[in-house]
């Protein structure tokens, strides 16, 4: 049962997020907590005579597309002491050829039937387990048929050829040397300590670069005769399917593998308890941020039955409940640190913990852990209150609320998702059905008293560990293992007080404004949509679909935005839509706020670009008022908030205090400067710093604010979803219509920003591990708007062949693209970029190998191989995203933004286009915009 996990869990330095879900489609009884939760009925699961494992769905959602999976319950944990790293290479190993797809083979016909690698096609191996990922168009009787084949020939039928184990060594290398760097350092001297004893610590899938360098090509082959068996395997089928000859593909292509007559024991790696506290502090001169981890660990736990279910709701409502309380504690002027926040769930397979986690400044380090733990003890102390309990009750039963609503329409890779885990873990993937009806009879049951005690029962002193990791500063230095102790001493013998939650009962808006009037309406027929203009100007596109049950996404937007404010503003005015956001709104703080919105499925924020200004939005058709409702309200009533404002202020310096001490991002912001060129604002922001942020001013900003919002006689609206116009319409009259209009006239104003001109190459030096950064771009003015979409396609044929060239025939980096860039606004421009990390000692033979294949673009065009995997990724796309809302929004936000003329934006005509696409008309566009003599070549090699 996934869904019930959703809780926060935090590894060294990221947040881990563990879905575990419960499912089934039948009525359920509470009374009985015993029972077992059932398995979604939806899915057959079988076990073949050799012991593998098969699940088989049928969904729809996206149409002709099947999501399959290859599960095999073995990773890095497994491997024996000359491997380190092997079970990630022979993940590798499986897309170097195998019994029917010879080298390239498998990816060049993927390609050529509109799968993308890396995109759609890919695969992942962690410390317990592998999974190849292949999704695949399902209306087309051949592409079926190999898609069993590809899935049989990885499961047992890899070639492991010794000529390609060795060139394969280079990606796998290139790989490793793209995690290199602060990261990387602090979590070799921290995983150690947090996995105490255990082969977690030892056994990172990426492995040992000399192992790689090195071992002996039977190292891969044993690993996959050992590993590789049915018996630990498992194949999964969701989609547009028929499972009757999906389950008789399954018997046909997985009953040829052969049971392994002595298998090796698979074992769980333990991670051993400890009576001791264990602290590690890790510190490197390239770390930007300051983040601290205190983690109790905990046994590992099943959920099998009814009551598994429940106990897991009441640790999602522990979770919500307590950190909705540090959110508030960092909405304060001086936070004691930027975020925070706590929660109980998987850690690992064999464990669970109770985690809190920080992020904060060097300097506040043990004010955080203090008020942490402060607040830690509050709960022990004095529990949660049923005020906070019945608040987050309504969140946590409106996240099931939406996905029931939208149960019909559930993306296939999120069943499959849920039956990889559960194949995993044996915990069962109970349908969406089956958890909403669940959480809707149980949450009424679930008292605070119950909640409380859980604390006492994860926070002890055995099994304790603290990580405190960030940047090479004496603050943080100073930060001793005796402090540390003495801070967890002082929390345990704290005194604390009773929490005091505070209930609003105001609404959100105190009155309902005077409605306008709808003064027209017209219908956009090339794309099934309607248009209101309202009595103060706005004009509303609204387009109804089908696609999701419980969505309704909002665009709008006017010209004008930042360009309009003075260059001694323009920091305020980058920063106004932020920091209005994140101040609340009319007479709710950011914290009461939240609480009006509770159970509600909505979402508006406003935004201040370059250009434009507008906002950005969703919510569930119940919520669609709301959403108007808040509209209405940022343009009428933003909070101004001190408070907030200097909070917000903190957690910028903090982000910003150490951000370019890291190589990839002191990398960015020096590309940003050189490509800025001599224009003063653009130059100024691209370089931002902190300093920087003494530059915003709380008066400039809200005077900004207002008056790009001042006006909403230019805006224009756009709605996406299961709306209906004529349903709409009055609550569009009332929230929308009542906005002020001042019927300005006024657009962007150009500021003189342009792509840089000539040959730039520079190099800069930063950093200390063997790994150099290069970006390749080649911008100039677009001629012709029509050349968009060529420009797109050659960099989506470009992106082939340098994964071909640099990645497999050279073995020199381990992912690299050419991506375009199209600026409309207020010059239009076009931008090609390549990007890859590499070896210090590879930089020109691979920045010539980019060369050569543009060169060969230039003179050739793509073959008609290569022009095909062009169109048929183009056709896919094309068809999957007819059935998006996002897709819908960006299409009508042409038509106003850009003056699109509609007829050109039917499925219909981008078909023709794409079929009109030519190998001849790529190489114009090639040499038109990638000419060798206007480029900047910008490099990253490390200081030593």
């Amino acid at each position: 049962m996934q869904r019930f996990r959703r809780i926060r869990v935090f590894s060294l330095l990221l947040l881990l997020v563990l879905f575990v879900s419960v499912t089934k489609a039948q009525e359920v009884d509470i009374k009985n907590l015993n029972q077992s939760i059932p398995m979604n009925p939806k899915v057959k699961i079988g076990t073949l005579p050799n012991g593998l494992k098969y699940y088989i769905q049928k969904n729809a959602k996206p149409e002709k597309r099947v999501e399959l999976r290859l599960v095999v319950n073995a990773g890095s944990l497994q491997e024996d002491d000359d491997q380190l790293g092997i079970a990630h290479f022979v993940e590798h190993m499986c897309f170097n050829g195998t019994k029917n797809f010879k080298k390239n083979e498998l990816v060049n016909y993927l390609q050529s039937v509109g799968v993308k690698f890396g995109a759609h096609l890919n695969a992942y191996t962690s410390f317990d387990e592998t999974v190849y990922i292949l999704p695949i168009p399902s209306d087309k009787q051949d592409i079926l048929d190999k898609g069993f084949q590809i899935l049989e020939d990885w499961a047992h039928n890899v070639s492991f050829e010794g000529e390609e184990i060795d060139k394969e060594r280079g990606v796998v290398i290139e790989e490793w040397r793209t995690g290199l760097g602060a990261q990387q350092r602090i979590r070799d001297k921290t995983f150690p300590v947090i996995f105490k004893g255990s082969r977690y610590a030892e056994r990172l899938p990426i492995g040992k670069v000399e192992i790689l360098q090195n071992f002996k090509h039977d190292a891969a082959r044993r690993f996959y005769r050992d590993w590789y068996r049915p018996d630990l395997m498992a194949v999964m089928v969701v989609g547009d399917i028929d499972p009757v000859e999906m389950e008789a593909k399954i018997k046909e292509h997985f009953s040829r593998l052969v049971p392994v007559e002595k298998p090796r024991e698979r074992k769980n790696a333990e991670i051993p308890d400890h009576k001791e506290t264990l602290v590690v502090t890790a510190t490197d001169k390239e770390a930007n941020f300051t983040q601290m981890q205190i983690i109790f660990k905990q046994p590992a736990e099943r959920t099998l039955t009814y009551a598994d279910a429940r106990r897991d709701l009441l640790y999602q409502l522990f979770s919500g409940m307590l950190n909705l309380r540090l959110r508030e504690i960092s909405q304060k002027a001086d936070p004691p640190y930027n975020f925070a926040s706590a929660g109980y769930g998987g850690f690992l397979r064999t464990k669970n913990a109770y985690t809190l986690f920080s992020s904060t400044s060097e300097k506040k380090v043990e004010l955080a852990l203090k008020t942490i733990l402060a607040e830690n003890k509050r709960v022990i102390d004095n529990g949660f209150t049923s005020g906070e309990l019945e608040n987050y009750k309504k969140q946590l039963l409106n996240f099931y609320e939406s996905d029931y609503n939208d149960r019909d329409k559930t993306e296939s890779s999120r069943y499959i998702g849920g039956y990889v885990q559960s194949f995993l873990s044996g915990d069962p993937s109970s349908s969406i059905e089956w958890d909403y009806e669940f959480v809707s009879k149980v949450l009424p049951t679930i008292k605070v008293e119950e909640i409380n005690p859980l604390i006492k029962k994860w926070v002890k002193d055995e099994n304790l560990v603290i990580a405190i990791t960030g940047p090479e500063k004496d603050e943080l230095k100073a930060v001793t293992e005796g402090n540390i102790r003495n801070l967890l001493k002082e929390a345990s013998e704290l005194k604390t007080e009773a929490y005091a939650f505070k209930e609003i009962a105001q609404p959100l808006m105190a009155s309902t404004p005077t409605a306008g009037k709808v003064t027209k309406e017209t219908n956009i027929e090339a794309l099934g949509a309607t248009e209101f203009v309202l009595s103060n100007g706005i004009k509303v596109a609204i387009k109804s679909t089908d696609f999701k049950n419980d969505e309704i996404r909002m665009s709008a937007f006017s010209f004008g935005g930042s360009s309009l404010v003075e260059e001694a503003d323009d920091f305020s005015a980058q920063f106004a839509s932020q920091i209005v956001n994140s101040s609340g709104l009319a007479n709710f703080s950011p914290i009461d706020l939240q609480k009006v919105l509770s159970g509600k499925n909505v979402f508006v924020a406003p935004y201040i670009n370059r250009n434009s200004e507008g906002f950005f939005g969703s919510s569930s058709p119940k919520d669609f008022e709301t959403m108007l409702q808040l509209t209405n309200l940022y343009f009428t009533a933003p909070r101004k908030s001190k408070e907030d404002f200097d909070s917000l202020m903190v957690k910028f310096k903090t982000i910003l205090a150490n951000l370019f001490a890291n190589p990839e991002s002191f990398y960015s912001r020096q590309l940003g400067v050189l490509l800025a060129q001599d224009n003063a604002r653009a130059k100024a922001l691209a370089g931002f710093g902190p300093d920087d942020l003494e530059k915003i001013n709380l008066d400039s900003v809200y005077k900004i604010y207002q008056d790009r919002f001042a006006d909403a006689s230019d805006f224009n609206f756009i709605f996406v979803g299961n709306i209906d116009a004529k349903t709409a319409k009055p609550l569009l009259e009332t929230y929308l219509g009542s906005l002020p209009a001042k019927n300005r006239t006024e657009s962007y104003k150009d500021l003189g920003v342009r792509p840089p001109k000539g040959v730039i190459e520079k190099e800069i030096k930063k950093g200390k591990d063997p790994k150099s950064i290069v970006t390749m771009i080649f911008a100039n003015d677009l001629a012709d708007k029509k050349d968009e979409r060529f420009i797109r396609s050659l960099a989506q044929g470009l992106s082939i062949k340098l994964i071909e060239n640099l990645r497999e025939e050279k073995g020199g980096v381990y992912g690299t693209s050419a991506n375009a860039g199209i600026e409309k606004y207020p010059h239009p421009s076009a931008s090609i970029s390549i990007r890859f990390t590499c070896s210090p000692d590879n930089v020109q033979k691979l920045v010539n190998a980019a060369y050569e294949e543009i060169k060969k673009v230039q003179e050739n065009g793509f073959s008609s191989e290569d022009l095909n995997k062009i169109k048929e990724a183009q056709r896919r796309d094309l068809e999957r995203n007819q059935k998006e809302n996002f897709y819908w929004v960006n299409l009508l936000q042409s038509v106003y933004q850009d003056k699109e003329d509609p007829q050109e934006l039917t499925q219909a005509n981008f078909s023709k286009k794409i079929e009109e696409l030519s190998s001849e008309k790529l190489k114009e566009i090639a040499q038109k915009y990638m000419k060798l003599d206007n480029r900047v070549i910008f490099t990253m090699n490390p200081e030593q």
